[in-house]
């Protein structure tokens, strides 16, 4: 806590005294400006009776009139069941307001499973049927954490299966797969818990089934998980369920293949870059798996894959200047604007993708123990596309790691250093 209020005490290795004291001058000065200070504890199921004694403690801290400190508890319902044992009486006795958050009812998971899709950037693309929505209350019995955990499975299997509408069959599925990563010995099914005692066979068959989970999470973890968690903001974009599927685009795919020169060409120009004397634009090149085609804003060029270039060898590239929902708008070799479908781009995608960046001889690499206002711009990028850092300004720890792993899932040399190669897949993602 002294550390969470930036207090300084005068000796860090002093007393426990001393903390207290140091605590109460803080607290005191921020009362006297009218400040609220709060401490707010989460999990408090897991604290011991020590901790919680040392809380109560904190308590006592307070003017003639008013406390000092507002202490808020939060946990599971065995903090409620921690806090009624006779050595917590006087702690117990404390709490003035309390508070039971109820499970959800059946006609309220509809509503908090929509809520959670449309907080992930769903578009509407996703539906669970109701009798998948009844299966899932069946299972959780209204416990956001079941509900949480059973969907995020869901979303896996369908997405496996590319699938947008979310059955009774697959919750079923998900259900079986999310039992198989609980101990036998300890299966809970609604409210009641029940002791399994499990054959070696079925012990057997419930670790392959984990590992087979863990296989499949992992390799898709980066399309499907984010609409369940909160750090993950890409969510893989699909025609809307209720809608009728729109008709195929007409085009004339042969007008849209380019030769070098022409799509180069399209790029410099229909990529809005307002220049000043000191910068350049430099043409990069990255290995990008076709899905990720949806968090690229701005236009970019797709090379044709060989087997496509043996038929038109001076044609080799496929210009995109935007992205939809079901595809993208490309331009053709007469510089006209035609809309294609996301199929069209894979099937001819062979990984490499390229685009122009406005760049200067005076920039320099970011690194760790950096202060330049650079630092702050590349934080909220990778925020904004799902990479959990803080935007202080600051090349900090947390920061390193964040650019580490954003290097390391577009196949960058991941040495957590924002060079120019990272510096210009960072400007393509955002708008």
């Amino acid at each position: 806590m002294i550390q969470e209020f930036a207090i300084k005490p005068e000796q860090l290795a002093g007393s426990k005294k001393d903390y207290i004291d140091a605590l109460n001058q803080f607290l005191l000065q921020n009362f006297s400006r009218g400040g609220n200070a709060v401490l707010l504890i989460d999990e408090a199921q897991n604290l011991s009776h020590t901790v919680l004694e040392q809380i109560r403690m904190l308590s006592n801290l307070e003017t003639e009139k008013e406390k000092l400190i507002q202490i808020v508890l939060v946990g599971q319902h065995e903090l409620a069941e921690l806090l009624a044992t006779p050595s917590l009486r006087q702690l117990n006795e404390r709490i003035t307001v309390r508070y039971d958050l109820k499970p959800l009812e059946s006609d309220d998971v509809k509503g908090y499973v929509e809520h959670r899709l449309v907080v992930a950037g769903s578009r509407g693309n996703v539906r669970f049927t109701k009798g998948a929505l009844k299966k899932i209350y069946a299972y959780s019995q209204g416990n956001p954490r079941r509900i949480n955990a059973v969907c995020d499975r869901a979303l896996l299997i369908a997405y496996t299966k590319e699938e947008f509408i979310i059955s009774k069959k697959t919750i079923v599925k998900a259900i079986d797969d999310f039992s198989a990563s609980i101990p036998a010995r300890h299966l809970v099914l609604g409210r009641t818990a029940r002791r399994v005692e499990s054959a070696t066979i079925v012990l057997l068959l419930l670790v392959l089934l984990v590992i087979l989970a863990g296989l499949v999470g992992w390799n898709f973890k980066h399309h499907i998980l984010g609409l369940f968690s909160v750090g993950q903001k890409l969510a893989v974009v699909k025609p809307t369920y209720n809608a009728p599927m729109p008709p195929k685009p007409k085009h004339n795919s042969a007008s849209l293949f380019l030769d070098g020169k022409t799509s180069l060409a399209a790029l410099f120009e229909r990529s809005d870059i307002a220049l000043k004397s000191e910068d350049h634009l430099g043409l990069f090149s990255f290995d990008l798996a076709p899905e990720y085609y949806v968090i690229l804003k701005k236009p970019f060029r797709i090379h044709l894959s060989d087997s496509f270039s043996l038929s038109f060898p001076s044609s080799r590239y496929l210009f995109i200047h935007k992205a939809t929902e079901d595809g993208a708008i490309a331009v053709d070799s007469q510089d006209k604007e035609q809309a294609v479908t996301r199929d069209f781009m894979l099937k001819y995608w062979d990984r490499k993708v390229s685009w122009v960046y406005p760049y200067t001889n005076k920039d320099f690499p970011l690194m760790k123990g950096m202060n330049v206002p650079e630092v702050l711009k590349v934080q909220e990028i990778l925020g904004e596309v799902g990479y959990m850092v803080n935007p202080t300004g600051i090349y900090d720890e947390l920061t390193f790691h964040g650019v580490k792993k954003f290097q390391e899932d577009f196949g960058l040399t991941a040495d957590g250093i924002v060079g120019l190669r990272t510096s210009a897949l960072l400007y393509q993602m955002v708008d």
